[in-house]
């Protein structure tokens, strides 16, 4: 999921946001001193984007010496160590915020997935991300869900077709929306349709959708739902769904339930980076 490239020019635009023109206070220290950080987690908490921390600090001061105590997809409880750092103390002290920011907003939505994940256990139903993302973090929040225990749905685009209600009313039904996917799909890609009734249900299958979307659907109609379709094609069950109410959703017998907050309001966690020692 990180690519390598993607990751420094993500690095780069934030640290050139934060810098601004130079880091003031950075610069009232000797340019010689040396220092040594810790970053400990301060409170529970599933950890995700270690290696963006660890690369932003080696941005900033590349001879940085880093001790790595914990990893992606880790549970930490308070107290636990992730990161030592050691190096030219301006320099990891102007990397500071930077680092913290992703490792913060990455763990958070790793915890928060993490939860997810524990109210659907044992039900079969896998729990699924969306593209509700921060504009430029996707794949690193992407990367996060799955440090989480959950899985990715379309990363981009690109990477399937979801025919929703817009797409259909434009086309002028379900099976001639279908249709015209079906002429421009990669041979191997998959056509979703969002269903918001049952009747529209029974018009995808016959128009061969590979996917059902349940968009909205209480309970009682995705249950009526999976036994029409009876296993012939995934369901996933989508649309305002909370911790409170996703049990119930995987228990109607639904393949996936997709969740925007994981990514779109996962609070970040409280991590800190505190001096253990200074020359």
């Amino acid at each position: 999921m990180l690519n390598p490239l993607a990751l420094q020019d993500l690095i780069d635009r934030a640290l050139e946001e934060d810098l601004g023109f130079g880091d003031l206070t950075g610069l009232s220290l000797d340019a010689d001193a040396t220092a040594t950080f810790a970053l400990n987690a301060r409170q529970e908490m599933v950890l995700a984007g270690v290696e963006v921390a660890v690369q932003v600090f080696r941005t900033v001061v590349p001879r940085t010496n880093i001790a790595v105590e914990a990893h992606d997809g880790d549970r930490l409880g308070v107290g636990a160590p992730i990161l030592t750092v050691s190096g030219t103390a301006r320099g990891l002290l102007t990397a500071e915020r930077t680092a913290l920011n992703f490792l913060q907003h990455l763990s958070g939505i790793a915890t928060l997935t993490a939860a997810y994940v524990a109210a659907i256990e044992g039900t079969g139903c896998t729990l699924l991300d969306t593209r509700k993302t921060t504009p430029g973090l996707r794949m690193l929040e992407k990367h996060a869900v799955t440090c989480g225990g959950g899985r990715n749905h379309r990363l981009a685009l690109d990477d399937g077709i979801m025919l929703k209600d817009n797409h259909i009313a434009v086309a002028g039904s379900i099976p001639a929306a279908i249709a015209r996917a079906r002429m421009v799909a990669p041979a191997l890609s998959r056509v979703e349709v969002e269903c918001d009734r049952i009747d529209q249900v029974r018009e995808a299958l016959d128009g061969g959708a590979d996917m059902l979307m349940l968009d909205n659907m209480d309970p009682a109609a995705m249950r009526e739902a999976v036994a029409l379709v009876n296993g012939r094609v995934p369901l996933e069950a989508s649309g305002g769904v909370t911790l409170e109410t996703i049990r119930a959703i995987a228990e109607t017998g639904v393949t996936y339930v997709s969740v925007g907050r994981i990514t779109q309001s996962a609070p970040a966690v409280d991590i800190g980076m505190d001096a253990i020692s200074r020359p």
